[in-house]
């Protein structure tokens, strides 16, 4: 973080507490609330703003959780990446229910987002794999995501491996690897406030649209 990113996070910390919520118009979008809150965090200075726990269940019954990052959003729903062997890509194979929380800790806000998941589509995935580094795209063919490592230099030997094979050559989509859409039904805008008598504005996704609410905190 630069010294001009930490000076704007101190002079935003605690300002969401500070600053009142709007009341809720009966139309509202909760897309449109989303990226407001989002913009707000990428002008505070927040490292990765974009960060955001997203959380599978397991056969089982087990919750798991993980930090990635949204990569895309849209009124369709929110967009990230990863290796579709994964243990969250075979959680959300098995169980499309997903969870997701941004925390800005900066602006005493986060948002939670349930919903249910799909992949999409190969072109999509392609367009955003080839905007990546190199680096980050050898690497994608080079990890078995979630795999146990059996040697100490396996990993480093992979990567060598494709380095080589793709050597010359644009690096292509790996057939296990892509993005999936977080399709929301619901969505909870948290605003911290003094005497942690916090502002909870919440979305839920009815057949004519979004219904909104208050909670109490």
């Amino acid at each position: 973080m630069t010294l001009f990113e930490k000076l704007r996070c101190l002079f935003t910390f605690g300002q969401g507490v500070a600053l009142p919520l709007p009341n809720i118009d009966p139309n509202a979008d909760p897309h449109s609330l989303f990226k407001l809150w989002f913009d707000d965090a990428n002008k505070s200075g927040i490292l990765l703003p974009e960060a955001v726990s997203v959380s599978s269940v397991g056969d089982n019954g087990q919750p798991s959780s993980r930090m990635v990052l949204l990569k895309e959003f849209d009124s369709e729903g929110f967009v990230f990446y990863t290796n579709y062997a994964s243990r969250k890509s075979g959680e959300l194979n098995n169980n499309d229910k997903v969870a997701l929380l941004f925390h800005w800790n900066v602006l005493q806000r986060q948002i939670r987002i349930e919903g249910c998941v799909e992949k999409v589509s190969a072109e999509q995935s392609a367009k955003y794999f080839h905007s990546r580094d190199r680096g980050s795209q050898i690497g994608a063919w080079a990890s078995r995501q979630s795999s146990k490592t059996q040697t100490e230099t396996e990993l480093a030997e992979n990567v060598a491996y494709y380095t080589k094979k793709f050597a010359g050559q644009d690096v292509p989509l790996p057939e296990f690897w892509g993005g999936w859409r977080v399709k929301p039904h619901y969505l909870e805008f948290w605003q911290g406030r003094a005497s942690r008598l916090h502002d909870r504005v919440c979305f839920e996704k009815t057949t004519n649209g979004w219904d909104n609410f208050k909670l109490q905190p």
